[in-house]
């Protein structure tokens, strides 16, 4: 019987990319957005669709020896027989955790060994949790570091210290000032695989290494501190950094179109932009202290306030 749950996307808020090599990383749920595991439904070509690639998805399951988890393929075969989709407003390529959501919602209801969602797990099963769900997604971006489907799964914002260090962590009460954090919709889907590839490829260049451990980790980690310390002026300050090494290091990620936007908000101070996830399209994460400029500066396009300082 399945679990009547709704599975929330995610925002990587930092930690993009970096948090392979040991930079800490913040994802947060983003309740805007979710998805469940349906039977009936009033879009039937939608559903149809979904439930064709479902089967994928369990024949996956069903045939690789590289997810540590058992699961009851028969009763999930029975139930995609029965028209068992995916129903998701969780829009694909947009870095919000589409993929993310969908493993959730099938480890939850079909794994036969699960690790149950609680916002006082200890440390290991956490990480094991993370690593057997991470597995399951690789089946849709060839290497994921399962943090995606651990945010929808447990619906709570992780904070990872290091690759040995993670947990559960309390956000700061929203403020009622000017600043804000937000999503800037690009309306281009973005494909996470390649980029990945890239990202890997150039990782084992010395010189990209180094970038990432003394630039990248630097501004990264500060900017999560002083974002959980509400203290917004060195967020501001290291966002401002952190933006910098994006546009110079990981322009591929950085839609052509919105590399001139990203360099303008650096320039006037009004706003930062950076990576929401692997990037190449969907969305990206701005941050500004007067949310009504950078609107007013990135006029033409989709804003939508996440949180607001």
């Amino acid at each position: 019987m399945l679990k009547e749950a709704l599975y929330t996307g995610k925002i990587l808020l930092f930690g993009e990319y970096g948090i392979i090599h040991d930079s800490m990383g913040l994802s947060i749920p983003y309740e805007p957005v979710h998805g469940s595991l349906k039977f009936e439904s009033e879009e039937p070509e939608k559903a149809a669709r979904s439930n064709m690639e479902l089967r994928k998805y369990a024949a996956f399951l069903a045939s690789t020896d590289q997810v540590q988890a058992t699961f009851d393929i028969d009763r999930l075969k029975a139930d995609l027989d029965a028209g068992l989709y995916f129903d998701s407003t969780i829009p694909q390529g947009f870095g919000v955790g589409s993929s993310g959501a969908l493993v959730a919602a099938i480890y939850e209801n079909y794994c036969l060994d699960s690790i149950s969602s609680s916002s006082e797990l200890p440390t290991e099963d956490l990480k094991r949790l993370k690593s057997i769900l991470g597995q399951m997604e690789t089946f849709f971006h060839g290497k994921s570091s399962g943090l995606d489907p651990l945010i929808c799964y447990l619906n709570l914002p992780i904070l990872i210290k290091s690759s040995s260090e993670m947990g559960t962590v309390g956000l700061p009460e929203q403020g009622h000032g000017k600043g804000a954090i937000f999503l800037l919709n690009t309306g281009m889907k973005g494909k996470t695989q390649p980029l990945v590839n890239h990202f890997l490829e150039r990782c084992k260049e010395e010189g990209f290494r180094t970038m990432l451990k003394k630039e990248f980790k630097k501004y990264n980690d500060a900017s999560i501190e002083a974002f959980l310390a509400t203290d917004i002026s060195g967020l501001m300050k290291n966002v401002k950094e952190l933006s910098k090494v994006l546009l110079a290091h990981f322009s591929p990620m950085i839609p052509s179109i919105f590399q001139k936007l990203w360099k303008q908000g650096i320039e006037t101070n009004a706003y930062y932009l950076k990576l929401c996830g692997s990037g190449g399209g969907g969305f990206i994460l701005g941050f500004t202290e007067d949310f009504d400029k950078a609107e007013s500066m990135l006029s033409g396009y989709e804003l939508n306030r996440i949180h607001s300082f």
